[in-house]
């Protein structure tokens, strides 16, 4: 297989086609968990994680299930399935591993399970490489490089989001702009420095 469809999907997804900064999916827990570096960056894996999961099965779901009994309307609510597992499977993980993490992540990690931007990711896959309910070639691999960089893409911003967050926490701001407002107008100047990219071409 061409190892260039593999870089450009990595570029696009992290860069030109970020879930966060330039589709606007999944900004509940890109405000809420990025006020510090570590569970931004532990959430930032957990939603890799589930993204690159949930494109290997809602893959196979599509493939095996879907298109062969024609029922490719039941897409939506299926995705939804599966990525509810594996966040369940994630929660279940991170509150056995790290009960601290758990307790401060609250409620923004059974948010993954409707977060829009792993949604997003499946329903991508399924409309990209699968044409016509026709399977293009490789389309296995690249669906599961897809969630994997898209998930890459929202560490990358939660991480950039998380330090220049913790920065600020050293600065005095105007009280009402302290937390959501101002994580707010960050969010807007990264998003409109992500545009830049979008000036790529392959």
């Amino acid at each position: 297989m061409d190892v260039s469809k593999f870089v450009m999907i990595f570029i696009s997804m992290v860069f030109i086609n970020n879930f966060i900064l330039s589709k606007f999916l999944g900004l509940c827990s890109f405000i809420g968990v990025s006020k510090e570096t570590r569970p931004a960056v532990s959430m930032g894996f957990a939603v890799m994680f589930v993204t690159t999961m949930s494109s290997i099965i809602t893959w196979l779901i599509y493939r095996f299930i879907l298109i062969p009994f024609n029922i490719t309307y039941m897409r939506t609510i299926s995705f939804i399935l599966v990525i509810a597992t594996f966040v369940q499977l994630v929660e279940m993980f991170i509150r056995k591993t790290s009960p601290h993490l758990y307790k401060f992540f609250g409620i923004y990690l059974p948010l993954i399970t409707v977060n829009c931007a792993v949604l997003g990711v499946a329903v991508l896959n399924s409309e990209e490489f699968f044409i016509n309910s026709k399977i293009v070639p490789g389309s296995f691999a690249l669906s599961v490089v897809q969630g994997l960089f898209a998930g890459v893409g929202y560490c990358l911003a939660m991480l950039l989001m998380s330090g220049i967050r913790e920065r600020l926490e050293l600065v005095e701001v105007p009280r009402s702009f302290k937390d959501v407002p101002l994580a707010f107008v960050i969010a807007s100047l990264m998003s409109l420095a992500f545009m830049g990219f979008s000036g790529f071409r392959f």
